[in-house]
C-alpha cells in the first residue's frame, strides 16, 4: 500500500484526538466497546470509529474505511470508495442502497488536505472548526460478505464542493454535519430531499486551516507533532 495517500483522495486523512468523555457526551452513548486512544493520522483502509442509530439509541463501533458494496467480488473494491460524492450518492449503484438505509456519523476533530504550490510541491493543511473540537462527517456504511462467509463492515465519507476557504486548498471537502443535524442524518425516516440539504459545504467562516508538517504524508506517523502549526 502506498504510504503517501493524503494528496490522492479527498477526504483522505483526518484526526480524532478528543477525550472519551467528549465522545460519549456528544453522541449520547454510555460506553465505548473498545479501548480509545488519540489518533493523529487516520488513513484509508484503517478501522475508524462510526456512530449509527438502532432506532432507539446511538451506538458506536469500528468500521473499515473504504466502502465495499454488497455485490463486490473482492474486498479490494473498498480502496476505491473511501469517498462518495454528494452530487451522485443518491443514484450511484455503489452507494444508493447505503444512502437510503445505512447512514452513519464519523467522529473527527480535524482533517488534512494538501495544497499544490507554484513549484509543484504540496503543503499539507489541517482544517478544524474554530469553536468546536468534535464534529461529524456524513458517512455511509455497508456489510460485505466474502465468498468464505466472513463479514466485513465498511464505511465511506461523503464529499461536496468546497467553500471559499477550502477552494484555495482543494476542489472538494468532506460533508461536515452541524451538531443539530446529526440525528436527522441518522434517522432512517428522513426524506431524501432533507438529506440532500444537509450535504452542503460547511460555512467557511466557521473553519480554520493552518499548515502542518509534511510528515503527515506518511501513514506510519501518528503523534501530536502532526497537528502542530508548521
Amino acid at each position: 500500500m502506498d504510504i503517501r495517500l493524503g494528496a490522492i483522495f479527498m477526504c483522505g486523512r483526518y484526526t480524532l484526538v478528543v477525550s472519551i468523555e467528549e465522545l460519549m457526551d456528544h453522541y449520547l452513548i454510555e460506553n465505548l466497546p473498545e479501548p480509545f486512544a488519540p489518533r493523529y493520522n487516520i488513513a484509508p483502509t484503517q478501522m475508524v470509529l462510526a456512530v449509527i442509530n438502532d432506532g432507539s439509541k446511538n451506538q458506536i463501533g469500528q468500521l473499515k474505511w473504504g466502502l465495499v458494496p454488497t455485490w463486490s467480488k473482492t474486498e479490494k473494491e473498498g480502496f476505491k470508495m473511501i469517498n462518495a460524492r454528494a452530487e451522485t450518492v443518491v443514484d450511484k449503484p455503489a452507494f444508493r442502497t447505503a444512502f437510503q438505509r445505512k447512514r452513519c456519523l464519523i467522529p473527527a476533530d480535524g482533517f488534512y488536505e494538501w495544497q499544490r504550490r507554484p513549484d509543484g510541491s504540496k503543503q499539507p493543511y489541517r482544517i478544524v472548526l474554530k469553536d468546536v473540537e468534535l464534529f461529524s462527517f456524513a458517512g455511509l456504511y455497508e456489510t460485505w460478505i466474502s465468498p468464505e462467509g466472513n463479514k466485513v463492515s465498511t464505511c465511506t465519507i461523503i464529499t461536496t464542493t468546497p467553500n471559499k476557504l477550502m477552494a484555495n486548498i482543494h476542489d472538494r471537502m468532506p460533508v461536515i454535519l452541524p451538531h443539530r443535524a446529526e440525528a436527522t442524518w441518522l434517522n432512517k425516516e428522513t426524506p431524501t430531499a432533507d438529506l440532500t440539504e444537509l450535504m452542503q459545504p460547511y460555512p467557511d467562516e466557521e473553519l480554520e486551516a493552518y499548515p502542518v508538517s509534511s510528515a503527515v504524508g506518511n501513514v506510519k506517523n501518528n503523534s501530536d507533532e502532526l497537528i502542530k502549526r508548521n
